[in-house]
């Protein structure tokens, strides 16, 4: 079983990726005008170029509108603690848990969220950026190379990032939405892991990039496929598995965070349920705040 359980694994992420490119949209260099380049740096966002989680933040800006309570977020993440806290972190228990956030959203317009997400980003989101991730981003703008996000958020919260920040594009996670309103489904899987490779893949047959000039910066060994990827990855604020593998490639570290904070990150199951636990609870304020309205 786990053998064609791997296959449908593989087959979602190329999906995921492949959709993902699809939905992508390149948008700063374009606009200007400048020409193309073969090259790219491509940024996973949390962590990486955003202290926390960002969909923790856009759960948290949620929060400060009182569109949610501890109570629904103990409701509809207890599930995920406990497998979260037993080590059990199988594909198929991250992918429902996804699952599960997507259908509070069922129903209801994109619209809707992104507007949600807009507010959120200037109130919330804006002064979470590590200066030196935005200081690596801009000298490869300098260098008319396109910056490109690909991270396991909404595509939809990642466009605004990108629009914010002025960057070139967003790969992000798709949910399938018809007219405009969320069917409650991704469209492939969650852009996490081989995903990520898959969708950078995918853009770079699109964009007529040479992925052996291209760089990336992760801070999870989750993101080993994207980082292999390309000629030139870069270790940002790496969680311990992470360090210790571009220690031995000889990759670059950057290291953004003070030590406390630094020592707090080497715990990546922590922060990978604080992602599924905030994403539901995110879900589930958008619900009710639609519900209501």
């Amino acid at each position: 079983m786990r053998g064609p359980f791997r296959r449908r694994t593989a087959r979602r992420a190329v999906v995921a990726g492949e959709a993902s490119a699809a939905a992508a949209e390149a948008t700063a260099l374009l606009d200007q005008g400048e020409p193309a380049s073969s090259s790219a740096a491509f940024f996973d966002v949390d962590n990486t170029l955003m202290r926390g989680a960002s969909i923790y933040h856009f759960a948290r800006g949620l929060a400060a509108r009182d569109l949610f309570t501890t109570r629904d977020l103990a409701k509809f993440a207890w599930g995920q603690v406990v497998f979260r806290i037993s080590g059990n972190e199988q594909p198929e228990h991250i992918h429902a848990a996804r699952e599960a956030a997507l259908a509070f959203v069922a129903g209801h317009k994109v619209s809707d969220l992104v507007t949600l997400c807009e507010d959120i980003f200037d109130d919330t989101m804006a002064d979470r950026i590590w200066e030196g991730s935005r200081r690596l981003a801009q000298r490869h703008l300098d260098s008319q190379q396109r910056v490109w996000l690909v991270t396991a958020t909404p595509v939809e919260l990642a466009n605004i990032l990108t629009r914010r920040l002025g960057y070139s594009g967003a790969l992000g996670t798709v949910a399938e939405s018809r007219d405009g309103v969320y069917t409650g489904r991704l469209v492939g899987e969650l852009l996490h892991g081989p995903a990520k490779a898959e969708a950078v893949r995918a853009l770079a047959k699109r964009e007529g990039l040479d992925l052996t000039r291209c760089s990336a910066y992760s801070d999870s060994y989750n993101d080993l496929p994207l980082l292999k990827l390309v000629g030139r990855p870069h270790a940002v604020n790496p969680d311990s598995d992470l360090r210790r593998y571009a220690e031995q490639e000889g990759w670059p570290i950057h290291e953004f965070r003070r030590a406390r904070s630094a020592a707090r990150a080497m715990l990546p199951t922590a922060m990978l349920l604080g992602g599924v636990a905030c994403g539901i609870a995110a879900g589930v304020a958008l619900s009710r705040r639609l519900r209501e309205s």
